[in-house]
């Protein structure tokens, strides 16, 4: 049997779970259930979720949007890997991880065991493994710590990660970019190189 099976069924059955990824330990649900990790992290409601998928093709499936050339380049550059995009994006996935947004976080991990989980259970609303506030997460033990009564994916122990949040990304469109040499800004410096961003 597929070692994220029963994960997956949780995930089918509204549960939020955790999983381990390239960088932080993944508090995760479907995106349907997203509402579910903002009242475990005791987190503002207007600090948005990300979308993790398996692949940019599971990814621009679930979306249901076209995608710009300029997306697909970057994201096949930085994925797999320690690198959010956030893209212009509206509709369903939009309004449950972020409500009232007009932009989405994307990610595809690094991670074997969490491209697995996501192959089998789809693109997944997921956040840091921590409460609001407090440090995050950087192993299972460390996350079952913070979420007790959550299932974990296993087993155990979860390959390493490497502690530090993803870089993240922003389309800014050539209109915006004049001058500037890039259609994309860096929103958060993280685990992956300054040159994701398609500069020197």
């Amino acid at each position: 049997m597929n070692a994220a099976a029963p994960l997956a069924r949780c995930l089918a059955k509204g549960e939020a779970v955790l999983f381990p990824t390239d960088t932080l330990p993944a508090l995760a649900a479907r995106p349907e259930a997203a509402a579910l990790l903002w009242q475990l992290k005791q987190r503002p409601a207007d600090k948005p979720l990300i979308l993790m998928g398996a692949d940019l093709a599971q990814l621009i499936e679930a979306l249901g949007v076209p995608w710009q050339q300029p997306w697909i380049e970057q994201a096949r550059r930085s994925w797999p890997g320690a690198v959010t995009l956030v893209l212009p994006i509206a509709g369903a996935l939009t309004h449950h991880l972020h409500p009232g947004g007009t932009s989405l976080g994307l990610r595809v991990p690094a991670c074997e065991p969490a491209r697995e989980l996501l192959r089998l259970s789809g693109p997944l609303a997921t956040t840091s493994a921590n409460r609001s506030g407090e440090p995050p997460a950087t192993t299972a033990a460390e996350a079952a710590h913070q979420f007790p009564a959550l299932s974990l994916l296993e087993p155990l122990p979860w390959p390493a990660g490497s502690g530090q949040a993803s870089t993240v990304l922003a389309w800014r469109g050539p209109e915006q970019a004049s001058g500037s040499g890039s259609e994309w800004t860096v929103l958060r410096p993280g685990a992956a190189a300054a040159s994701a961003a398609g500069g020197p």
